[in-house]
């Protein structure tokens, strides 16, 4: 029996999407703990190409029982667009998606709110979506969750008190059109018919597969780094993306847990606004964005791209606990003649001896690089660690080494088969 945690272990977009649809063919049920539609995870199976947002990467297995936890805030438009569009693949999804009914559902006026609030200047950088105004709500205890669908009565009664509240803001703060409260009771009954066969009792479904040991594999969305409390606050998401909010976002307790793998990119990415200590501001950085396709999956925003940070890493690792890692993206770098690693930053002219996650810190740094030869060669084909070229193990060398991390797995390209495990 496996309970393995899999983390990002950076800013996001480090490939989880690739290595859950690799991993799950390992595992029995896999179970997303937090986040929501504001996460793309993207898996290349031969010449399709899949997107999901909510929906576990690992529905792409026809075998594996895919979760989502209270943790998650869900969008009922883009739960069930992800749903037709499985669907319309041929992919299985009725009696292998089962929701929590404690998650939180995401309203019309979160979405409003958040891109009423995106549009001043101390913009985060989000994307719109309402998943921190529906993370708000549900820590002043005023959310609406997916149980309450089973309760027309107390759905309408919270929707008409909730709606009443924000029309006085949308009003009187932002001289906003009001929102009509009927027609989104109208539309979440709806939703609530189309969904009540997905609605399950996760913890005790998790807890029992557990005491029959089945293997489960619990992924998030986002990274470390985007933590609400040990992330580069407050250019942060509103959720746990390390490896501790597995447990309260799905109710399987830490002592189940038995490995936590990390997701790392060979290089370092970041979507939205916050410090970037290794951001290249250039032709360099141009090009990692080029070669390495840097848009978002949800939003089609270009990433901001740098060097590999093996000091933010090590941070990552410490606060996740990271056992082994799956490194994703390293084809990347194969046309460049020199790479940067950066193996710890300076402040005020001394070496720091921890990670800063403090904003104005971590916007004063300076970032202390480790230079190595490229290796100039194509390596999309490679098929084992011993088909990779000196130069590239050494490069995998130094940022284990410096960064404290066990490289299990390496991706080169973007297609399922491109990815091999180190023994």
């Amino acid at each position: 029996m496996a309970v393995s945690v899999l983390v990002g272990s950076q800013w996001g977009d480090e490939g989880k999407g690739k290595i859950v649809d690799l991993l799950s063919n390992s595992y029995e049920i896999v179970a997303r703990y937090q986040g929501g539609a504001n996460a793309g995870h993207t898996v290349e199976i031969g010449d399709k190409k899949y997107i999901l947002h909510l929906i576990p990467s690992g529905i792409l297995r026809e075998n594996v029982i895919c979760v989502i936890g209270n943790g998650v805030v869900i969008d009922p438009i883009a739960l069930l667009d992800e749903i037709s569009f499985l669907e319309g693949q041929n992919i299985s999804v009725k009696d292998r998606l089962f929701i929590s009914q404690n998650a939180h559902l995401i309203m019309p006026y979160h979405k409003l709110l958040d891109s009423i609030s995106e549009s001043g200047k101390n913009k985060i950088g989000t994307t719109g979506r309402g998943i921190g105004p529906c993370y708000i709500d549900k820590y002043a205890r005023k959310g609406i969750k997916i149980n309450d669908l089973l309760h027309p009565e107390v759905l309408e009664r919270k929707i008409r008190e909730n709606i009443t509240e924000k029309n006085l803001l949308l009003k009187n703060i932002y001289h906003h059109e009001e929102l009509d409260v009927d027609e989104i009771i109208k539309s979440y009954l709806e939703f609530d018919a189309k969904i009540d066969q997905y609605i399950k009792d996760v913890p005790s479904y998790l807890n029992q597969a557990i005491k029959e040991g089945k293997s489960i594999l619990l992924e998030g969305a986002q990274g470390a780094l985007l933590d609400v409390d040990f992330g580069t606050y407050p250019f942060v998401t509103s959720s746990h993306p390390t490896s501790g909010g597995a447990c309260t976002g799905t109710g399987i307790p830490p002592n189940k847990i038995t490995d936590v793998i990390g997701i790392v990119k060979a290089y370092t990415t970041r979507v939205g606004e916050g410090p970037f200590p290794t951001e290249l501001l250039d032709a360099t950085g141009e090009k990692l964005r080029a070669i390495g396709n840097e848009f978002g999956a949800t939003t089609g925003r270009p990433r901001r791209c740098g060097w590999y940070d093996a000091f933010l890493v090590r941070y990552s690792a410490m606060i996740n606990g990271i056992d082994s890692v799956a490194l994703t993206k390293l084809d990347v770098l194969s046309q460049f003649e020199e790479i940067n690693i950066c193996t710890g930053y300076e402040y005020n002219g001394k070496l720091l001896k921890s990670f800063p996650t403090d904003y104005e810190r971590l916007s004063s740094v300076k970032p202390v690089y480790k230079t190595v030869p490229g290796w100039n060669k194509d390596i999309s084909d490679c098929e084992s660690y011993t088909d990779l070229p000196q130069a590239t193990k050494e490069y995998l060398n130094i940022i284990s080494e410096e960064s404290e991390i066990k490289i299990t797995i390496i991706s080169v390209g973007p297609k399922r088969a491109q990815t091999f495990f180190v023994s």
